[in-house]
């Protein structure tokens, strides 16, 4: 398994530290361009949990993150994480104002962009293309969540596996980083739909995959959808056996992430089984090297 932050020191030489960024914005899937209300699972803050308030100036959230992990790290090298929401949704002379911003901070190797496949036609690219003439690493960050169609459906993500193909396509020939997020555990989801997925790693050639566990956070359809009991969550165990599988069948050249989500307590109604994601990373290897020791005692017999 090669670790994102391997693979990142294995670019630089040394260990890149990313430094998120709340730039505001929405995304088609809640303006009402594709639909309103966003994906089932997302609040009104998005993925924000960890970012400074949208109103913080752009510049000074990036020397306030970068203040506070440079001093506790010791880092020297960064990259500016647009992770809230749809990075290439934002207007595109905002994003061109970021992108100049950006240019003068120090020690800073790149941008990841997190998006959306189909929000990628909008100009987004071809300034990030002229941002790494500058010398600067561009990573774009797909979410597709599931491989399977009626899935995406289920949870209103307004795009479908096809245009993910698209899109990882595109960023692949402008020569950006791919990376892909996958939620393993989607309920309406299977073992077979877990093993597509990873197959589909691999033929588009992502860089890297960010996983998670399903967490529901308060105020959300998916929250809604929680208490009235119309879906189950699979259990711990079953999400390690769905994780080993994956992980399995995946290119090992394709670095991780995360294989779990990280999201506070006091936001969600549920996440990670109550139990901390350095926990169940502990256990998932444990589980994964039994796996390993009870395939080889079969092939023994």
């Amino acid at each position: 398994m090669l670790k994102y932050s391997q693979f990142l020191k294995n670019i630089y030489g040394e260990k890149v530290y990313k430094i998120p960024v709340n730039t505001g914005g929405t995304c088609p899937n809640r303006d009402g361009t594709k639909g309103v209300g966003g994906c089932i699972f997302c609040s009104e803050i998005g993925a924000g949990f960890e970012l400074l308030p949208e109103t913080t100036d752009f510049l000074q959230q990036i020397h306030t993150n970068i203040a506070y992990i440079g001093k506790k790290y010791k880092a020297n090298c960064y990259l500016i994480y647009f992770q809230n929401f749809t990075g290439t949704y934002l207007p595109i002379e905002q994003f061109a104002s970021y992108l100049e911003k950006v240019c003068t901070v120090d020690k800073v190797a790149g941008v990841c962009v997190s998006t959306r496949p189909d929000c990628l036609s909008g100009g987004h690219l071809d300034l990030l293309a002229e941002f790494r003439k500058k010398g600067y690493d561009v990573f774009i960050e797909l979410g597709l969540q599931s491989a399977n169609d009626a899935t995406l459906c289920k949870i209103n993500r307004g795009h479908t596996v096809s245009d993910y193909i698209q899109g990882a396509k595109l960023v692949k020939d402008y020569g950006f980083y791919l990376d892909t997020h996958l939620i393993l555990n989607l309920p309406w989801d299977t073992e077979s739909d877990v093993l597509e997925a990873a197959r589909l790693m691999n033929r588009v050639k992502t860089d890297s995959v960010k996983l998670h566990s399903l967490h529901i956070p308060y105020g959300t359809r998916l929250y809604e959808m929680y208490q009235n009991k119309e879906f189950e969550i699979i259990s711990k165990e079953e999400y390690f056996h769905r994780l080993y599988l994956f992980l399995k069948e995946l290119n090992p050249n394709i670095a991780l992430q995360r294989l779990f989500s990280r999201a506070p307590k006091e936001d969600t109604a549920f996440c990670n089984w109550q139990t901390g994601w350095w926990k169940l990373e502990e256990e998932f290897f444990c589980y994964a090297k039994q796996m390993e020791e009870n395939a080889k005692k079969i092939l023994l017999h």
